[in-house]
């Protein structure tokens, strides 16, 4: 009997043959017709043809448990992933990044990833989406690890999902999949759980597969069915289809009316003009954590992805005692589904509906640029691009000087804060203050003690600027609203 070599010894001879993050055997196939340079021009990192066309292994992604014997194993076992990322734009280092929050993601889903890899190509395959010989080289890399599950850094069409599990001889997922899992376990109220179903429907109509005879078994016809069966009959394919599409629309009438009940809610708080703050942005940037930080409203906090689903409106003080809300969202992702946006869409319009949003990006990211570009991709969608923005730059006590200054320097309205250590908090509260909408109207009145309710609604509905107790009653100047300016109308002292 041959021996073979341990992962382990596979790993340390594949880091001593070659160099760091391009750790891929030179393939004998060109499968993949490249763009050719013009007038010497550099598009990104440049690397020999054969090196280009390489599937290139990414270093650093696997999260495989290691010193646990083969009867835990067993106990522990989750599912086995490889990534694959198709390299079409950008540099090297983007690719990467997009494949670190992929796996990053595959571990928040419950995976241990055991590889990664990239493929250079102008497009994706439109077949097998890296292409028929690199998938063939992607089944090698599958049986040397042992996965059970491939993992697809972009949306496969229901095409090249089949295509690619026929070679692969394992199951397929793309990334909206993985996303749409990862919502499906956090989803904790109805409407958030009827969102996710919602999703996951819309995504899996156009992906049904049929194997042998169910594809083409049919109701119907002429012969001795009897009743309710006569008639051009239809596929169990299509039944299923009819099925889901009938939940959906069901789905749909029920998250209408949970949207109605937040819409009571929303109008409540417009009516006694208490302004709204949504804080909005990527997953794991720390937003819980920052709503904790203002308000002590104790949300859950994980360092997990897609940790908030539902959202929490919670009420805050600014520092000169005005009163507001604050709405936690859900996160926001690159290339977030487009099914979830639409979705979730009912939830994200806490966005939309705000006087003010607290973007939250994650100052120590690899790429924060990335994260504010996509979710003001999502703020577009939701038709809130008119709303007043401050880019709050979380994590300021981990980040990086010299991205800190570009951010402040390139971001309008921008503020570096940990929500962690509270550095930066007091400001950022000064800087809401500032920001949330003021109420139009002045006035000097002088209240009688018996009114003393008016006194206190301008405190929590308005702003006051002075305030004195007097013989008659308490003189007070404020800005108000233009129903409580009414109020307090009949108490407005006789010009002299």
């Amino acid at each position: 009997m041959t021996s073979s070599s341990s992962p382990s010894q596979d790993a340390q001879s594949f880091a001593q043959n070659y160099p760091e993050g391009l750790r891929a055997d030179a393939l004998m196939e060109e499968d993949v017709a490249w763009s050719h340079e013009i007038d010497g021009e550099r598009d990104g990192e440049q690397l020999d043809r054969s090196e280009r066309a390489a599937l290139r292994r990414v270093a650093g992604l696997s999260t495989e448990l290691e010193d646990v014997t083969e009867v835990e194993y067993r106990q522990l076992r989750l599912e086995r992933v490889v990534l694959v990322g198709v390299w079409t734009s950008g540099t090297v280092q983007d690719s990467e990044n997009s494949l670190a929050e992929l796996a990053a993601l595959a571990e928040t889903a419950g995976a241990h990833v055991l590889d990664g890899v990239i493929q250079r190509r102008d497009k994706p395959d439109p077949a097998t989406y890296i292409g028929s010989g690199k998938a063939l080289e992607l089944r090698d890399i599958v049986l040397e690890t042992g996965a059970d599950t491939v993992v697809c850094d972009g949306e496969l069409s229901p095409g090249q999902l089949i295509h690619l599990e026929d070679v692969v001889k394992v199951k397929v997922v793309d990334r909206t999949a993985l996303i749409l899992d990862i919502f499906a376990q956090h989803a904790k109220s109805r409407e958030g759980k009827a969102q996710v179903a919602l999703a996951q429907m819309q995504y899996m109509l156009p992906r049904l597969r049929g194997w042998g005879q169910s594809l083409s078994r049919q109701m119907g016809g002429g012969g001795g069915g009897g009743m309710a069966t006569r008639g051009p009959g239809e596929t169990k394919i299509e039944t299923d289809r009819r099925r889901i599409r009938e939940k959906m629309a069901k789905m749909r009438r029920e998250i209408a009316e949970m949207k109605t009940g937040r819409e009571i809610k929303r109008q409540e708080r417009k009516r006694n003009k208490v302004p709204s703050v949504a804080i909005a942005g990527y997953t794991n940037a720390g937003k819980s954590s920052l709503l904790n930080r203002l308000t002590g409203a104790g949300v859950l906090v994980e360092n997990s992805l897609f940790a908030t689903l539902d959202p929490t409106v919670r009420r805050a003080e600014t520092p000169s005692g005005r009163l507001y809300t604050l709405a936690d969202t859900v996160g926001f992702v690159r290339h977030l589904p487009h099914h979830l946006v639409e979705a979730f869409r009912s939830t994200m319009e806490e966005v939309g509906e705000s006087d003010l949003i607290l973007h939250v990006v994650d100052g120590s990211h690899p790429a924060p640029e990335e994260q504010l570009a996509a979710v003001r991709e999502v703020i577009r969608d939701v038709n809130a691009t008119d709303v007043p923005e401050i880019v709050v730059i979380n994590k300021a006590d981990a980040a990086d000087p010299l991205v800190l200054q570009r951010l402040l320097r390139t971001q309008k309205h921008a503020i570096a804060v940990s929500a962690r250590t509270g550095m930066g908090i007091e400001e950022l509260l000064t800087l809401i203050d500032a920001e949330l909408p003021r109420p139009e109207v002045e006035i000097e009145a002088l209240v009688p003690y018996t009114h003393g309710n008016l006194v206190s609604r301008a405190h929590a509905d308005g702003e006051v600027l002075s305030e004195e107790h007097t013989a008659e009653g308490t003189l007070l100047k404020a800005r108000v609203h233009e129903e409580l300016a009414a109020e307090l109308a009949p108490f407005v002292p006789a010009a002299r």
